[in-house]
C-alpha cells in the first residue's frame, strides 16, 4: 500500500536536489567572473614556479634551536628581531590597510599574464 504522501515527497526531492544544483553553480559562476578563483592557492597556476621564487634571508631567520648560546648568537637574534620591530613601527597604523598588503602578508605578487586568463 502507497503512501498518499509519497508522490509530494519524491517532487519535494527532486525539487531540492535541483535548487541546490542551481544555487552551486550560480556561485561558482560568480567565483569565477569575479576573479577569485585566480587567487585560490591552492591551484597550481597561481603559485610562483621555481625560477619565480626570491629567496630573502632577513625574512627567513630562523633561530637554531640546538647549538651554543654565547653573545655573537644572542646578538645576531637581537639585530633580526629588532628588524622586524622596525618594519612594525614604520606602519601608518595596526588598523590601516598597509598590514593587509601582499608584501607584509609575503604573498608573491602574480604577474599580468596570470592575473586573468
Amino acid at each position: 500500500m502507497k503512501n498518499k504522501y509519497s508522490k509530494n515527497i519524491l517532487i519535494l526531492g527532486i525539487a531540492s536536489v535541483s535548487v541546490a544544483l542551481l544555487t552551486t553553480i550560480v556561485s561558482l559562476v560568480i567565483y569565477h567572473n569575479s576573479g577569485d578563483i585566480y587567487l585560490d592557492r591552492s591551484r597550481p597556476g597561481y603559485l610562483p614556479d621555481e625560477s619565480e621564487v626570491e629567496n630573502e634571508p632577513e625574512s627567513n631567520y630562523t633561530f637554531s634551536s640546538s647549538g651554543p648560546i654565547n653573545e655573537e648568537v644572542l646578538n645576531d637574534y637581537i639585530d633580526h628581531y629588532q628588524q622586524v620591530l622596525d618594519y612594525i613601527d614604520d606602519l601608518d597604523s595596526p588598523f590601516a590597510e598597509t598590514p593587509l598588503t601582499n608584501k607584509s602578508l609575503g604573498i608573491p605578487d602574480i604577474p599580468d599574464s596570470q592575473e586573468k586568463q
